[in-house]
């Protein structure tokens, strides 16, 4: 079995807006406010190939499993948004997210940005514990935030 990262084509679109949609259910968050509604999600190759974006799934074999992106984040200066971070229920606890944040932060300063931002709900214990692990740290709800539902905001310097 082998691993791989790749920028997110349309081939995997519907995978990918499967994956994000069952976590989402699987936490109750499928509810206004979150990226369930996100007008892009069933369309992210297309949403990710505009100017300092970017979104690479996780493939196993080449089956996706898993994907994260990021897009410019314009409250803060030189700021790059951490986005959709989600793995399949068949891949979780193996230490991929670890991994995914590793790469999305080297793609992020790729394209020259120094900071990251990323906003989650408290009721993904696992992904903020993966966050607080991976060096980000807690700010409050910066204005302006566009999913009304996430309650957690988080920095990190690259």
């Amino acid at each position: 079995m082998s691993y791989t990262f790749t920028e997110i084509k349309d081939c995997h679109n519907a995978d990918m807006a499967s994956i994000i949609r069952k976590n989402l259910e699987d936490a109750a968050l499928n509810i206004p406010g979150t990226a369930y509604f996100d007008k892009s999600l069933d369309n992210l190759s297309s949403y990710y190939s505009e100017s300092n974006r970017k979104y690479f799934v996780l493939l196993k074999d080449k089956e996706v499993v898993g994907g994260v992106g990021f897009a410019p984040f314009e409250l803060f200066d030189n700021c790059a948004e951490m986005q959709k971070l989600y793995l399949a229920e068949s891949v979780k606890g193996q230490g991929h997210g670890y991994k995914m944040i590793e790469k999305v932060e080297q793609e992020m300063k790729k394209a020259g940005f120094s900071k990251t931002y990323l906003e989650t709900h408290h009721s993904l214990k696992a992904a903020v514990h993966l966050y607080r692990k991976c060096g980000y740290r807690e700010i409050e709800r910066p204005s302006g935030v566009v999913h009304s539902t996430m309650d957690l905001f988080f920095v990190k310097e690259l």
